[in-house]
């Protein structure tokens, strides 16, 4: 599974992301206020949570190593946790990061995209 360092220079190489440590110490990245990945909550070993699609959700999200993230998934909302073996490849799970990263960055305004040096999304 992907290295928390890993996770966080991943995460700090997004146009525009921010780290916060909140929630009992975990890695939140954020897109103009917009959460799009988490490490941590998992019982003293790393865990990766990140929103997908409701395909990618309904694919996924029952697979070893992977389940609904705690608190997020419970509201409706289409976020998955990676907390253990097999989980995903280290490719995949940055691939669906990065899909984390712009479906928050697409749901910023204009003006909050252009405040960050961040042109159209498509």
């Amino acid at each position: 599974m992907m290295e928390r360092d890993a996770f966080n220079d991943l995460c700090a190489g997004f146009r525009g992301a921010q780290h916060v440590v909140q929630w009992g110490n975990a890695d939140v990245w954020k897109v103009g206020g917009k959460v799009f990945a988490i490490a941590g909550w998992n019982e003293g070993r790393d865990a990766y949570t990140f929103k997908v699609t409701r395909l990618a959700y309904e694919v996924l999200h029952d697979q070893p190593g992977i389940r609904p993230a705690p608190y997020l998934a419970s509201r409706g909302m289409s976020w998955l946790q990676v907390h253990g073996d097999p989980g995903l490849p280290d490719a995949a799970l940055a691939e669906h990061i990065r899909e984390s990263y712009d479906m928050a960055l697409a749901r910023l305004t204009r003006k909050a995209r252009a405040e960050l040096g961040i042109g159209e999304v498509s």
